[in-house]
């Protein structure tokens, strides 16, 4: 697995932790940074900014899923998928450091690995319906 896709990959995981559970995202994903041994500092700070961002922004991304995905109310949406769409949406329009193709890629990539069958073709025509209105996106989140 490629160093930013394995960074990704830690914080799906602890995001999906803190929805789960309750737990805080920031320590969910320390513990998950303890215990793996293949992320450089730069990625791990990578990683530690999704976590950051995508909690701060955690009810205004559900907010604007739910917009753009109106057939699939976000409580209804499978945890893991719910915060792989929390974490391209993030990607897509805030950071500014992937390009849109490449964060619905991404996406899609995590939700073959930890995703139901139908994950990946869910993931992608949710975040293909975002990426008609990205701009406007944009300005919602910033």
């Amino acid at each position: 697995m490629k160093p930013r896709t394995r960074a990704r990959s830690i914080a799906l995981q602890a995001l999906y932790e803190a929805d789960m559970s309750g737990h805080p995202a920031g320590e969910a994903f320390q513990h998950r940074l303890e215990e793996t041994s293949d992320l450089d500092a730069r990625h791990a700070r990578f990683a530690s900014l999704i976590v950051q961002h995508v909690a701060e922004r955690r009810s205004r991304l559900d907010a604007l899923l739910a917009q753009y995905a109106p057939e699939w109310p976000i409580a209804d949406v499978a945890p893991i998928d719910r915060n792989i769409l929390r974490i391209a949406l993030w990607e897509m329009a805030v950071y500014e450091g992937t390009p849109l193709k490449v964060a619905i890629n991404e996406a899609v990539e995590l939700a073959k690995t930890y995703g139901s069958d139908s994950s990946p073709r869910f993931v992608n025509g949710v975040l293909g319906s975002i990426a008609d209105h990205i701009e406007e996106i944009k300005q919602t989140l910033r």
